[in-house]
C-alpha cells in the first residue's frame, strides 16, 4: 500500500485570543496536496483568523500551525509569504503598479529572469481570462471589479506557491460577474491542483469549490464535511446550512458529484 503524503497545512490544538476573547479555540486539522478545504461560517466565526494564521499575518496564542511540516513561528515570515498565494475581497492590487507590475511581483522579488517573467505574467493573464495585449499595462482603477479580482487571482498565482488562501475573494462582485469568476476559478482549480483554505460564508460556493468543508461557529470546528456528507449531516450547525438550500429556488452546485 502506498504511502500517505505528509499534510500540507495542519492545525494542532490551536487557539487565538484578541485581549480576553477567544477567536479560535482547539482548532485541528490537516490538509493534503491538491485539497480544497472551504472554511464556512457565520461573520464572526474564526474563519479569516484561521486564513491570517497559515501564513502568519498572525501567530497562535497555543497550539501550533504547521506548513510542510514546519511551525509557522519556525518559517522566515517572507520566505512563508512567498509560498502561499493570498487572495481577498478588496483585491489588494497595488494601485500605482501596472497590472503587469502587479502580476509579475513575486517572479521579480524572486529574481526570475526578465524573459521568465515576462512569459509568466502573460500566461497568468490569459489563465485568469485578461488578454495581456489589452489589459497588461493597464492600471487597477481602469479595470472593472470582475477585472481586478481576475488580476488579483493571476498575481496571488504568478509565483507558483503551492498553497492558496482566499478570503471571500468573490464576494464583492455582483452576481453575473460572480458566476463567471467563480467558473473561471474552477477551472483553474482542477487544472492546476493547488492546495487551497477558501473562506466563505455562502454555502453553495462552499459546495462548489470544497473537497471538504469545515464549519466554524463560534471560533469551535463544529465539523468537517465532504460535500455530499454536509448536505446528509443531522448535526444542527450543517443542517441549518442545509435548510437554506432547501428554501431557495437556485439549484445546488453540482461540481463535486453532489446528489
Amino acid at each position: 500500500m502506498a504511502e500517505a503524503a505528509a499534510p500540507v497545512i495542519q492545525f494542532r490544538d490551536v487557539e487565538y485570543c484578541r485581549g480576553e476573547s477567544i477567536i479560535l479555540r482547539n482548532l485541528t486539522f490537516s490538509m493534503q496536496p491538491g485539497e480544497t478545504l472551504v472554511l464556512l461560517g457565520r461573520s464572526g466565526s474564526g474563519k479569516t483568523t484561521a486564513l491570517k494564521l497559515v501564513n502568519r499575518l498572525l501567530e497562535p496564542y497555543s497550539g501550533e500551525v504547521l506548513v510542510e511540516g514546519r511551525a509557522t513561528t519556525g518559517w522566515n515570515p517572507i520566505l512563508l509569504r512567498r509560498r502561499i498565494g493570498y487572495v481577498i475581497q478588496e483585491v489588494g492590487l497595488f494601485p500605482h503598479f501596472t497590472v503587469e507590475k502587479n502580476v509579475g511581483l513575486i517572479p521579480g522579488l524572486e529574481k526570475w529572469p526578465a524573459q521568465r517573467k515576462a512569459e509568466r505574467v502573460d500566461e497568468m493573464l490569459r489563465t485568469v481570462g485578461l488578454d495581456p495585449a489589452q489589459f497588461a499595462h493597464r492600471y487597477p482603477h481602469e479595470l472593472s471589479g470582475g477585472q481586478r479580482q481576475r488580476a488579483g487571482v493571476a498575481r496571488a498565482l504568478a509565483g507558483d506557491p503551492p498553497i492558496l488562501l482566499m478570503d471571500e475573494p468573490f464576494g464583492a462582485l455582483d452576481p453575473l460577474t460572480r458566476a463567471e469568476v467563480q467558473d473561471e476559478f474552477l477551472a483553474i482549480q482542477r487544472k492546476l491542483a493547488k492546495t487551497i483554505i477558501f473562506v466563505t460564508h455562502d454555502v453553495r460556493e462552499a459546495l462548489l469549490f470544497g473537497t471538504r468543508i469545515a464549519l466554524l461557529e463560534n471560533g469551535s470546528l463544529a465539523g468537517i464535511y465532504a460535500p455530499q456528507e454536509f448536505l446528509r449531516a443531522a448535526d444542527p450547525p450543517a443542517a441549518a446550512y442545509v435548510a437554506t438550500l432547501q428554501k431557495s429556488p437556485i439549484p445546488i452546485p453540482q461540481q463535486r458529484g453532489i446528489s
